[in-house]
């Protein structure tokens, strides 16, 4: 049986990793090395993802987390197929710096170049750890992106929802830090939350009941903050409860848009034989979203497929697997005058609406 191996490199945001992954001619794949440096502890002091520092630091550990990942994999170059590194959509710093290696790599070694979509990476992933086939439902649901996809095939997408102001992870970052937990808000949103009463404050649920699917969590995030200004100093125990609150008007709004998500894949797909739901990003980590979208995927007879906490976050591993889908279905590796790109949607066709990953008007 013929195998591919690809290298894949992952610097878009705060994230640096490497990875050896490969591809049987049946479509499974089989990850060999997977390795990531995370910057947290330098961007927690500032509440947040700081480009300048990610790319310096993207700068200093790359070269060794790619001798790392060889390595671990017992292969060197020789042995490897390709390249596919993170092209977009990100932070123009650290998109350069893994890019740019790549190149130099490819240049280097004669091996071709596939510049990858971060969210395709996402969006592959699936197929990747449980040999899911197409066409199948993606919740992406990070700090930069919410939005329901249909994927279609590789390279094929249409996006169904977007969020129109903030992304999830947004707002989990801010209610954090309004009520002055640390960084990564969603972890630290979560742990305040079992400790409180989810009733307590009836925080608004909004676009539920509309037919589009859209997301926006802006107007929540003001709910809470105006609930912790009326009743200022706030206790630990009104955190709790705010906390509680927060999370359970998330997990009702979302309830109710990839219900009607489900339905319209399912007026699509009638004859449609494995129906499944993935969930992707960094919030895909909260317990209580995932038992929410447990729930509404059992409600509608949907597979409910949420890929380890490890690969669901940003990893070199889906870059190296988008690569080998993307060789595997004939597309041919990409030039090296390939630039990098901050903006870069799933589905081009797409009304252009903060969180699609286009330039263009906020709605």
């Amino acid at each position: 049986m013929s195998v591919s191996r690809v290298l894949g490199i992952e610097t878009s945001c705060d994230e640096t990793a490497a990875s050896v992954v490969e591809r049987a001619a049946d479509g499974s794949g089989r990850i060999i090395s997977d390795v990531v440096l995370s910057q947290l502890e330098e961007h927690s002091v500032y509440g947040g993802v700081v480009p300048e520092i990610a790319a310096r630091a993207h700068v200093e550990a790359l070269d060794t987390l790619i001798a790392e990942a060889l390595h671990r994999a017992d292969m060197t170059l020789d042995d490897i197929d390709a390249i596919a590194a993170t092209s977009g959509p990100g932070l123009i710093g650290g998109l350069l710096v893994g890019l740019m290696t790549g190149k130099a790599i490819s240049m280097a070694t004669g091996k071709p170049l596939y510049a990858i979509n971060h969210l395709e990476g996402h969006a592959l992933t699936a197929r990747l750890t449980d040999g899911l086939a197409f066409p199948y439902l993606l919740l992406l649901v990070s700090g930069g992106h919410t939005q329901l996809i249909l994927v279609k095939g590789v390279g094929d997408y249409e996006r169904w929802g977007t969020t129109i102001d903030d992304a999830l992870g947004e707002a989990f970052d801010k209610t954090a830090k309004l009520l002055g937990l640390p960084y990564p808000g969603g972890p630290a949103v979560e742990k305040a939350a079992r400790d409180g009463n989810p009733e307590r404050f009836m925080f608004p649920r909004p676009l539920v009941g509309e037919a589009r699917l859209d997301f926006s969590f802006s107007g929540l995030k003001t709910a809470v903050r105006q609930a912790a200004e009326s009743i200022a100093p706030i206790s630990d125990q009104d955190i709790a409860d705010i906390c509680a609150s927060f999370q359970n008007a998330v997990s009702r709004t979302m309830r109710d848009r990839i219900g009607r998500g489900l339905q319209r894949f399912k007026e699509r797909f009638p004859e449609a034989a494995d129906r499944a739901l993935v969930v992707a990003g960094g919030v895909a980590a909260n317990r209580e979203l995932r038992e929410t979208l447990q729930e509404i995927s059992d409600k509608n007879r949907f597979r409910f497929i949420a890929p380890p906490m490890a690969l669901c976050t940003d990893n070199a591993a889906m870059i190296a697997w988008a690569g080998l889908e993307r060789m595997a279905e004939g597309f041919g590796p990409d030039d090296l005058t390939v630039a990098p790109r901050s903006r870069w949607p799933l589905d081009h066709n797409a009304q252009s609406l903060l969180g699609s990953g286009k330039r263009g008007a906020k709605a």
